[in-house]
């Protein structure tokens, strides 16, 4: 498996990949980042390739950082979205904490995408020491031209994250948290209040 960049918490490494990180446990409400990018996961159908009764997907959507999905099987551990149409998809944002989960914690995540679980292809893998709260990064690595440009979506029907090692050899895993986020529409570039958003519409919009 090809190591296509490494993300740490509260470092930014352009060559990589931008990195948002918000502690879990800093002082207000303990919630996910106010962030410019949509979340689109509630478009998918969610699965995992495990959990204990009580700690199955719904924990990782129900945007409470003090409940958690907690693997019961054989690693790798993974979570599988799959959505209806094809999708743009730009960065992933998931909440850990090694404070809290110590060995249950993931230290290594493989990000996988295709049209189907028959088919996914290896598009990142990030390496995370001792994360704590809400990180951040695209799920690309490829830029879309220079380095300020950002990275390019992936586009795709099915997202598989991995987890292919937990901190300290550990078996099962925690995550706390996870949202799949899509591209910025820049609909109102042009300063319309009231953009076309339907491609039936933005189809004509151009004409006068």
């Amino acid at each position: 498996m090809a190591d296509n960049g490494s993300i740490r918490p509260n470092v930014v490494d352009a060559a990589t990949s931008s990195l948002f990180h918000v502690p879990l446990l800093a002082p207000g409400p303990r919630m996910l980042p106010s962030l410019p990018e949509p979340d689109i996961g509630h478009l998918a159908k969610w699965s995992v390739s495990s959990y204990k009764f009580g700690f199955g997907a719904e924990c990782l959507r129900d945007g409470d950082p003090d409940t958690f999905w907690h693997s019961d099987g054989p690693q790798p551990h993974f979570i599988t979205i799959e959505f209806p149409r094809k999708v743009a998809i730009q960065k992933i944002s998931v909440c850990l904490s090694f404070p809290l989960d110590d060995s249950y914690t993931p230290s290594t995540l493989a990000i996988r995408a295709g049209t189907g679980p028959s088919d996914l292809q290896d598009v990142r893998v990030a390496t995370l020491e001792k994360p704590e709260g809400w990180i951040t990064f695209d799920v690309s690595s490829e830029l879309i031209g220079d380095e300020e440009d950002g990275f390019k979506p992936v586009y795709a029907y099915v997202l598989q994250i991995i987890v292919v090692a937990n901190h300290m050899s550990g078996k099962d895993t925690h995550v706390r948290g996870l949202r799949i986020l899509g591209p910025i529409e820049d609909n109102a570039a042009d300063g319309d209040p009231f953009p076309f958003v339907t491609t039936k519409f933005k189809m004509y919009e151009g004409i006068r």
